[in-house]
């Protein structure tokens, strides 16, 4: 999650839990953006009804993806099912967590693309969440507005007792020989410490071509860096496991 739009949110979902799933980790990628960018991305339509509202068993909502061991969630545009879900109210959250907790033994990992906002979507997927993990874009405003993201965050994890943690957070858009890159590399690894992943993803055409193909960066360009970087975010997401 992260307030601002063009950080790598949906890039991020898509290509780590691709990732995931190629090293052999059973993954889901749920859509929780009413944009359906990560629908998209894995070459689907969006859903005329979102399956974390239904009633009905989520089992069957569940699509295979043409990544081995990687299955996904569509997201929803249709208005009225974005508004059930951004109620915030407890049934709302509930059927969520229900959701997720009747498939949770299947996978070993489920990534949720939130919108870009701190609005009652993006709390309902964190409601439902055990970890959350903040991009953040390597660019002068990258600090604004974090403090009020955390403080949501805590707000989060004091009403779920605990269930929800920080798992890390990521910078993206990074470009070494730039040095307000190498600034705010340094703030963000001297304000938040140890949660901050050491792997970083670049500027890289093929992370911004890839999803227009329907494809992760693994399949649409394996060799680029940008395959390479959430490789080894991958790893260090595994090894913090």
């Amino acid at each position: 999650m992260n307030q601002k739009g063009g950080v790598g949110k949906t890039t991020t979902a898509v290509n780590l839990s691709a990732a995931l799933a190629i090293s052999g980790k059973r993954s889901l990628l749920l859509d929780m953006d009413p944009q359906c960018n990560a629908t998209g991305s894995l070459g689907f339509d969006p859903s005329d009804g979102h399956a974390m509202i239904s009633l009905e068993s989520i089992e069957e909502k569940i699509l295979e993806t043409k990544v081995e061991n990687l299955s996904m969630i569509r997201g929803s545009r249709t208005l009225q099912d974005v508004d059930r879900l951004a109620a915030a109210g407890e049934s709302e959250t509930g059927q969520v967590r229900k959701h997720l907790d009747s498939i949770i033994d299947k996978f070993e990992y489920i990534l949720i693309d939130c919108p870009p906002s701190v609005g009652p979507l993006t709390q309902t997927a964190l409601s439902a969440s055990t970890e959350v993990l903040m991009p953040i874009q390597c660019e002068y405003f990258a600090m604004e507005g974090l403090t009020q993201l955390i403080q949501i965050i805590k707000k989060v994890i004091v009403a779920t007792d605990g269930r929800l943690t920080f798992g890390g957070i990521l910078l993206t858009m990074y470009d070494p020989y730039l040095e307000l890159t190498r600034e705010v590399d340094e703030e963000v690894r001297d304000f938040f410490g140890d949660i901050v992943f050491d792997s970083v993803v670049p500027r890289d055409v093929s992370l911004c071509e890839a999803p227009s193909h329907g494809q992760t960066v693994f399949q649409y360009a394996p060799r680029s860096r940008g395959a390479f970087a959430y490789t080894q975010l991958c790893m260090e997401v595994l090894e913090r496991d």
